[in-house]
């Protein structure tokens, strides 16, 4: 990958990658061989700030400006393990936010989709991708809570931000067999749930619950006021 904010990626940093996968395998329960070596592809401390760079590889979440986070890094591998990617399929990602599970998602298969609703992480989101040689066309400004109807169906749909209750457009843009990663419940974080959603059936859907998260609300017309 190409540089960003002139940091390098150094042996310092891949040893720091090396250490959080041990941690993700051996404390956080993350299982899929090929999500483990996702994130140990791409540099976390690029999708910060330099002044915060120190932060970037420790397991917990980051303002990245706007009243929105990075998520924690077992997050970010939890929500990818629980799509169960395999190479060619049809991902959306509803919250670009800093670009970096869609950089995650990148590693898994090439065609990947991404929303942001917010134009200022969506501006600075597209050129840290570019920078980083990452595919740009698949990014979005728009309301996420919508999806992208004219580009479904996806075989894997991951929200990272809070919605209030399922986003029926979501599960319309699921293929038959796909899969819906989102948390839901109230705005105030720590009271929401992770789900996953799957499609068995033009009108039969699989809910499982998955334990609490926190997430910031996901905004738009099936999502929170703004």
């Amino acid at each position: 990958m190409r540089l960003i904010h002139s940091l390098p990626d150094t042996y310092r940093h891949r040893g720091q990658r090396r250490a959080l996968v041990t941690l993700l395998r051996a404390q956080r329960g993350i299982r899929d061989e090929r999500v483990l070596a996702a994130l140990g592809a791409v540099p976390r401390h690029l999708f910060f700030e330099p002044a915060f760079e120190a932060h970037a590889y420790q397991d917990k979440a980051f303002p990245i400006g706007e009243g929105q986070t990075i998520s924690q890094p077992s997050m970010v591998a939890l929500q990818t393990e629980l799509l169960g990617v395999l190479p060619g399929q049809r991902l959306l990602e509803i919250g670009t936010g800093s670009g970096y599970q869609f950089a995650v998602l990148c590693q898994l298969t090439e065609y990947v989709q991404s929303i942001e609703f917010n134009p200022v992480l969506f501006e600075r989101g597209r050129q840290r991708l570019a920078a980083l040689g990452l595919p740009t066309t698949g990014l979005h400004l728009g309301d996420g809570s919508l999806g992208l109807p004219a580009l479904a169906p996806f075989d894997g749909i991951l929200v990272t931000a809070g919605a209030p209750a399922l986003p029926p457009a979501l599960l319309r843009q699921l293929r038959i067999g796909g899969r819906l990663v989102v948390p839901v419940g109230t705005a105030d974080p720590g009271q929401q749930q992770l789900l996953r959603i799957t499609r068995e059936g033009p009108e039969s859907f699989v809910r499982e619950a998955l334990g609490d998260c926190r997430f910031v609300p996901l905004r738009g017309a099936a999502g929170w006021a703004v």
